[in-house]
């Protein structure tokens, strides 16, 4: 097999990385050959927060090239608009419509860009969720990346089940419920 290219961006304390942990397991449980990265800083709340998941039979490097993204999983709107151009001619994005001003928003120096879905939606395949309000649905608020994945989980090769075993031997053992019921709301949109 190829190797499959997926980017999870977001900002700082939204899961990126946890996200990319259930991604990287779930490649490995499959047999793949994976390699992931983090290339933006972690530690910052607040700031962009960039992943890359590359699975496959072989695969040298961990970083995604410009245009080579299968699936873009984001988070947060603007970061989808960031990262686009990453994504492949015929790749999918995968948005969470949500909004969280950066800083120069914050302060007043620059404007946060109107209608970013649609643009985005003008030359790429686009998913949309409001995954953090149906988090809140379901009693967690925290747990909306767990829907956002369910959403990519679509468009991927594995079963619900290896899904679901990945999920439980990665989140703490008090939440394991909890994020399977929010990787099953987003699986089922």
């Amino acid at each position: 097999m190829a190797a499959k290219n997926i980017m999870i961006v977001g900002v700082g304390g939204q899961g990126t990385l946890l996200t990319s942990r259930i991604l990287g397991g779930l490649a490995i449980a499959g047999g793949y050959d994976v390699k992931l990265s983090e290339v933006h800083g972690m530690a910052q709340r607040g700031g962009s927060v960039v992943t890359f998941v590359r699975y496959g039979d072989k695969v040298a490097e961990p970083i995604v090239e410009e245009g080579q993204a299968d699936v873009i999983i984001a988070f947060e709107r603007l970061e989808a608009l960031r990262y686009a151009h990453f994504l492949k001619k015929d790749g999918a994005l995968i948005i969470n419509d949500w909004r969280i001003d950066p800083m120069p928003v914050v302060i007043g120096a620059a404007q946060y860009p109107e209608n970013i879905i649609e643009t985005l939606g003008e030359e790429h395949r686009v998913y949309t969720v409001n995954a953090t309000e149906e988090a809140k649905k379901i009693g967690n608020p925290r747990v909306f990346n767990l829907i956002v994945l369910g959403v990519a989980a679509q468009h991927m090769d594995f079963t619900k089940e290896q899904w679901y075993e990945v999920i439980e031997k990665t989140v703490p053992p008090k939440t394991i419920e909890i994020n399977k019921k929010a990787f099953d709301v987003g699986y089922h949109l």
